[in-house]
């Protein structure tokens, strides 16, 4: 009797594409039995498993579609070795930025962290069930001249649009035509006061002009992009730099060691 309602109750399950439940009712039920737990209790055991695994689900799914290079995360972040405060970045990893609409540029020299920062921001965006998607200046460039030949850019700027945060790293590496950058003007320009956008540049704002021709288009740039920005220094030090060194200085000390 019992297999039959085992049976029954996965029948319905698969009907009502509860999985969890389908796999956990039995197992949960014993340690409901073990614990002298309330019907209400085993019941609220199932919709929570249910609910922690389609989260779970929800959350790997938008880490996959934000397309971020490698997973890199806040919590591995070496603030010691970074004169960024860590206590400001653990509040807008909290998300208002991204419910405010509220910009965030990076800017300081290569191996301060900054592309670890703005991945480690959209992971915590994508745990909080928002729509991220990670770019480097130059793969969103290329994308959208290609959907303005094919007669396709309304529609690829609209899916941009769509995207609760988006990230554009590199920004200022490779110096942009005017074409591309009015581009890149349209993307950012949509999103102003609408949606979040984080930038990584190397360059200070004053160097800016170096990437964009067009000086009237380069300050109308930077005026969208810094509204209620929060703009942050990484510095000048290479943090990977000097982490590689001191591991070399490790390595030879430990060989020394080896000698003697």
């Amino acid at each position: 009797m019992a297999d039959l309602h085992d049976q029954a109750i996965r029948q319905h399950c698969r009907q009502l594409r509860l999985p969890t439940i389908a796999a956990q009712f039995a197992r949960l039920g014993e340690e409901a039995i073990r614990e002298s737990q309330s019907h209400a209790a085993y019941l609220e055991a199932l919709l929570a498993a249910e609910r922690e695994e389609r989260d779970s689900r929800t959350i790997t799914r938008l880490l996959n579609e934000a397309r971020l290079p490698r997973i890199k995360t806040l919590e591995a972040f070496e603030f010691e070795h970074s004169v960024v405060p860590a206590a400001q970045i653990r509040t807008l990893a909290e998300g208002e930025y991204v419910t405010k609409a509220e910009p965030i540029v990076l800017i300081g020299d290569v191996g301060t962290g900054k592309t670890h920062l703005a991945s480690g921001l959209c992971v915590a965006a994508c745990r909080q069930k928002r729509r991220a998607r990670f770019t480097t200046a130059t793969a969103l460039i290329n994308e959208l001249v290609e959907a303005a030949h094919a007669n396709q850019l309304s529609r690829v700027l609209a899916r941009w649009e769509r995207i609760d945060l988006i990230c554009i790293d590199e920004f200022g590496y490779v110096p942009l035509v005017e074409t591309a950058s009015e581009l890149l003007f349209q993307v950012i320009a949509e999103r102003a006061e609408r949606a979040a956008v984080i930038v990584t540049t190397n360059l200070n704002f004053s160097e800016w002009g170096q990437v964009i021709p067009n000086p009237r288009l380069c300050k109308a740039l930077i005026d969208r992009l810094t509204d209620r920005a929060h703009i942050i220094d990484t510095g000048k030090t290479s943090y990977r730099f000097e982490r590689s060194m001191a591991r070399r200085k490790e390595a030879q000390t430990t060989s020394k060691r080896k000698e003697k």
